[in-house]
């Protein structure tokens, strides 16, 4: 008898233990645990994605929170709206000086380079974002590469920036807009520049701020 409620009491402890992990299993699953979890294997076995691409909501917010602080406030006291010219891209090595409008809808594209309305503005710390039609505005961009020089003028000065690492990556990729540790100008259009219909990939330059001249006030 005592055998036998000992092997009840075994039972009931496996299917305890059992019962317990499956519904952790499913706690983890549909919970912000299971991403925290996955983030950091990668981080810890070295599989972290480092290339970039387009946005998405959450990285749009976190660029958002990143670009409010003291610093821009005095470069853009005023906001620009959306398809509101703010500047020029100029590329001395194409000799090229193209217009850049707040955002890129499609119509804001048609016109000249957009800045992802997500992003800091032109100068300010973080991750400014640019992007353009590689048959339009960028047609030669391929022909920019590392240590070459982009300059961006807008109303708050000049600022200007040097080509540190060219990308090639996925369009599905979602990091191209994350936040940056310093003042960085990233500039993206579609690749390969010769595919007819819609690319495949991006070609991402990343560019870190080198010198500005801000216009008084």
């Amino acid at each position: 008898m005592v055998k036998m409620n000992k092997g009840r009491i075994k039972q009931l402890v496996l299917l305890s233990l059992s019962i317990g992990l499956i519904v952790g299993g499913i706690w983890l699953s549909s919970t912000n645990a299971y991403k925290f979890l996955k983030g950091y294997l990668l981080f810890k076995t070295g599989q972290v994605s480092t290339v970039e691409a387009s946005p998405d909501s959450e990285i749009q917010e976190s660029i958002k929170d990143s670009g409010r602080n003291d610093k821009a406030s005095v470069l853009y006291p005023a906001r620009p709206e959306r398809g509101e010219r703010i500047g020029e891209l100029v590329i001395p090595k194409l000799e090229a000086t193209l217009p850049i409008y707040h955002g890129t809808d499609e119509d804001d594209l048609e016109r000249g380079v957009g800045h992802f309305a997500g992003s800091v503005l032109p100068g300010e710390n973080d991750n400014s974002v640019l992007a353009g039609h590689r048959d339009t505005v960028f047609r030669k961009l391929g022909e920019v590469g590392v240590n070459d020089i982009l300059i961006v003028k807008t109303s708050a000065g000049e600022f200007t920036y040097k080509v540190r690492k060219v990308r090639i990556v996925d369009e599905d990729d979602r990091t191209v807009i994350v936040p940056k540790p310093r003042a960085t100008l990233t500039v993206s259009t579609c690749y390969p520049f010769d595919f007819v219909g819609a690319a495949p990939e991006r070609y991402v330059l990343i560019a870190e701020l080198k010198g500005k001249t801000n216009k008084s006030r």
